[in-house]
């Protein structure tokens, strides 16, 4: 398997013979597939025929479901003795309807032997730029990461009743050169700025490689009922990290903005991740996933592509 060693040699037999479901099954489930390269059977709850094709070109076994319809859920019970949530919440309201649904379908069988949940750093609004560790009471300041908060708690608490180990990864801004959207050239190809240094603030990161093993090694081995940050080792502002972007790619650095003139630039959206600031301690994921991150930095990982 492509990646560290402690993703690839540490993987117990039985767990090579196994059954996973990943449920949303988007950039980083297939980085997740290609890791397995076939050592599992892996079903893949997808939500659009179109995708059906690419699933199975992928390796996994797509099936037809969609969190927002309880009724074609049916077929997930169990299905699978490992469970990779990797689906965002629906874009309105307090509470994640989908994390909920999901439970159901899963609880009309026996639980499975380990799930392993997606969720976000955003749980705990601006933290002033804090080093944060694990223990750092959730603070959402939207509605975004109110729904994941509320994902958390129910995937506890269904953890507690089933007895499934449920572990949560909390992941910040993922990156990388082959991920649609999600690398800062694009941005930096459109001109937008980045807020003044005097008023900048501290951004997290992890590539998106480095998530897949991390989310395998959490399904392998991550304790129940425990959170851990999927964070790189990096403690750079929003803007440094654009500027690294621009300089590797050979591109202009972005222009430098006040935050008075910010909200005439930017949408309410992109205005909320400049009103957060903190640095997230990453010592539980190398301590007890014992995670090997092959991109420590955006330095090493911004012009990565692994094949």
């Amino acid at each position: 398997m492509p990646g560290s060693p402690s993703a690839s040699s540490a993987a117990p037999r039985r767990a090579r013979r196994g059954r996973l479901l990943i449920v949303g099954c988007g950039d980083v489930g297939l980085r997740v597939l290609r890791l397995l390269a076939g050592r599992w059977t892996v079903f893949a709850l997808t939500s659009s025929a179109a995708r059906v094709d690419a699933l199975r070109a992928a390796g996994a076994i797509p099936l037809i479901g969609d969190l927002d319809d309880a009724a074609t859920l049916g077929r997930l019970a169990g299905l699978a003795d490992r469970v990779l949530h990797l689906a965002p919440p629906a874009a309105q309201g307090r509470t994640d309807e989908r994390t909920r649904r999901l439970l159901q379908a899963l609880s009309r069988s026996g639980a499975p032997r380990h799930l392993v949940y997606a969720s976000t750093s955003g749980v705990y609004g601006d933290c002033g730029g804090a080093r944060i560790d694990e223990t750092r009471r959730p603070n959402p300041s939207n509605e975004r990461a109110w729904r994941r908060v509320d994902a958390e708690s129910q995937l506890r608490q269904w953890g507690r009743v089933t007895g499934c180990p449920v572990t949560i990864l909390r992941v910040p801004g993922i990156y990388a050169f082959d991920r649609a959207g999600g690398h800062p050239r694009e941005r930096l190809g459109k001109g937008l700025p980045v807020l003044a240094r005097e008023d900048d603030v501290y951004t997290n990161h992890i590539q998106a490689d480095d998530l897949a093993r991390a989310c395998l090694l959490a399904l392998m081995r991550g304790p129940a009922l425990r959170v851990i940050h999927a964070s790189d080792d990096s403690e750079l502002l929003m803007g440094d990290y654009f500027d690294l972007a621009a300089a590797l790619c050979g591109l202009a650095p972005p222009a430098r903005v006040a935050r008075a003139q910010a909200s005439a630039v930017f949408s309410p959206m992109q205005m909320s991740f400049m009103n957060e600031s903190r640095r997230m301690d990453n010592r539980r994921l190398k301590r007890e996933l014992r995670l090997l991150l092959r991109y420590p930095t955006p330095r090493e990982g911004l012009l990565a592509v692994e094949r």
